[in-house]
């Protein structure tokens, strides 16, 4: 009697488990996470042109503000946005809130105070951890101070870009 050779089981794909969307639904997807997501490349390049649209909003405690803050921000942290928000910024402004880094949902909760009193807004994702660690200029009573973009966040040579 022979026997069939034995084969491996197949292994399932943990990533198609759950099968991709349709290309119009992925599009969508993705469209509708422009519309509430900035990145803070994008952010920086918009400051360092000078393109207008937004204000940009630390929403972090004073503290954090003074160890450093992106140069420009308003300061304006998630509790007092309710009181404060017309005051600080104008109505009618889009918003971009930030706060510490990904690991931190407080400028999900800033962007969700911002719009609740009226405004369009958008979320920076990676918050000052990602600005600072990409090299970007931040400010504390110091002044203007630049860290060496980390590598494994933005490339290291000088004028490098990513290309995304």
């Amino acid at each position: 009697m022979t026997t069939a050779p034995q084969t491996a089981p197949a292994t399932a794909s943990k990533v198609l488990r759950v099968p991709p969307a349709d290309p119009a639904a992925a599009a969508a997807h993705f469209h509708r996470r422009f519309t509430f997501e900035a990145d803070v490349a994008d952010v920086h390049a918009d400051i360092e042109s000078g393109a207008p649209g937004f204000v940009l909003v630390d929403s972090r405690s004073a503290e954090a503000w003074a160890q450093g803050h992106i140069p420009g921000a308003v300061h304006l942290p998630t509790d007092e946005i309710p009181a404060r928000a017309a005051d600080a910024v104008p109505p009618g402004s889009t918003v971009v809130t930030y706060c510490w880094g990904p690991g931190c949902n407080g400028a999900t909760r800033a962007a969700h105070a911002f719009a609740t009193a009226g405004y369009r807004v958008k979320e920076m994702l990676g918050g000052y951890e990602y600005w600072s660690r990409e090299g970007f200029p931040v400010e504390d009573s110091a002044g203007l101070r630049r860290s060496a973009p980390d590598p494994l966040t933005a490339p290291a040579a000088e004028g490098a870009a990513c290309g995304c």
